[in-house]
């Protein structure tokens, strides 16, 4: 399944979608950083993420409950493959060697990738 990236804040109403499992808009704004944005603007939101595939509604009259369609994991799939293809040529060597050089990754994760790298061989 082919997805759209996310701007940043559909990036971050999906967090708190995928962190809720289904809620309201008043729901979505009451998980959100200061400074919190309009109603109307969560909302409007919501919808795109509705048009784009990501979320849809269960109607109560008026009011509508969001819950996402896509999983946090697919998502993740998908913004892990266009971070190592788009800026680390699809080396996942060139993408670990950039973090450690920011130290991004400390010694105890390191071990933990080496004990992954170490029981995949087996």
């Amino acid at each position: 399944m082919e997805f759209k990236e996310l701007t940043r804040a559909e990036e971050q109403i999906m967090q708190v979608l995928w962190q809720l499992g289904k809620g309201y808009v008043k729901d979505v704004l009451e998980l959100l950083p200061e400074p919190k944005p309009a109603y109307n603007t969560v909302s409007t939101i919501i919808r795109i993420l509705e048009t784009k595939g990501f979320v849809d509604h269960e109607a109560f009259g008026k009011s509508h409950e969001y819950f996402p369609v896509i999983s946090k994991e697919q998502y993740q799939d998908f913004a892990s493959d266009k971070l190592l293809s788009g800026y680390f040529d699809n080396s996942v060597n060139r993408m670990l060697s950039f973090f450690v050089k920011k130290e991004k990754i400390d010694l105890k994760e390191a071990d933990e990738i080496m004990k992954l790298i170490e029981k995949l061989k087996k």
